[in-house]
């Protein structure tokens, strides 16, 4: 327990000294182009690396055996894993945990934070926008594969998708599909979209006969 809590406490002076140097905050031009990391990434990232301390007490000293060397392996790994929600990142360091002997390195924690789409039923990002930009209207009555095609879909706008060349449109529908997949994976579950409810009253189509006798009077009211 003691060597746990001095972990730990370790673990909080690293969260602190890393807050002070987000990489993001090197230059003017870094910030232009990534996304600046949030006191919530960079808190999950340094649970993270206090979980995996604590699992791979030997492996992690021997690969992080030079503090300057993990302020920089931190930084990388905080950079590359930006994309993913602070959550995500958790539960991407649960299943390594869960499931490895060894202590991971970025490609394993990147592929674990991606998850398993295939487990929660969900499609490939290409596979989805092919079945969005083919769904027919109104969309929110088709079958979907799942809710979160809808979604990306309509968070894409339906009009962009439809006028837009794949190669513009896909990479928009992608961000929108892959953050949905994350809260699914996550554990979240989005509601079924809204299917248009049917009219109160529903008109029978008119005969032959009776739509002439109409087109009839027409004629006459109008002195045709």
């Amino acid at each position: 327990m003691a060597d746990s809590n001095h972990l730990l406490e370790q673990a909080q002076r690293e969260i602190e000294a890393l807050s002070k140097t987000s990489p993001t905050e090197a230059g003017q031009a870094d910030t232009q182009e990534r996304p600046r990391a949030s006191t919530e990434h960079i808190d999950a990232l340094n649970e993270v690396f206090a979980l995996f301390r604590i699992n791979y007490h030997n492996q992690y000293y021997k690969a992080y055996s030079d503090a300057s060397v993990l302020g920089q392996i931190k930084k990388l790994w905080l950079d590359s894993l930006l994309r993913f929600s602070p959550a995500t990142i958790r539960r991407g360091a649960r299943e390594v945990i869960e499931t490895s002997e060894y202590l991971p390195t970025l490609n394993k924690m990147i592929t674990a934070c991606q998850g398993d789409p295939k487990k929660h039923g969900l499609k490939d990002p290409h596979a989805a926008y092919v079945e969005a930009c083919q769904a027919p209207s109104p969309k929110a009555a088709f079958k979907w594969s799942h809710p979160a095609v809808y979604y990306a879909g309509k968070a894409s706008d339906w009009f962009f998708l439809a006028s837009s060349s794949e190669r513009t449109a896909f990479p928009v529908f992608e961000q929108h599909y892959r953050r949905l997949c994350e809260r699914v994976m996550d554990g979240e579950t989005l509601p079924a979209p809204d299917t248009p409810a049917l009219p109160e009253t529903l008109e029978t189509p008119l005969t032959k006969e009776e739509n002439q006798r109409r087109l009839n009077e027409l004629r006459k009211t109008l002195d045709l």
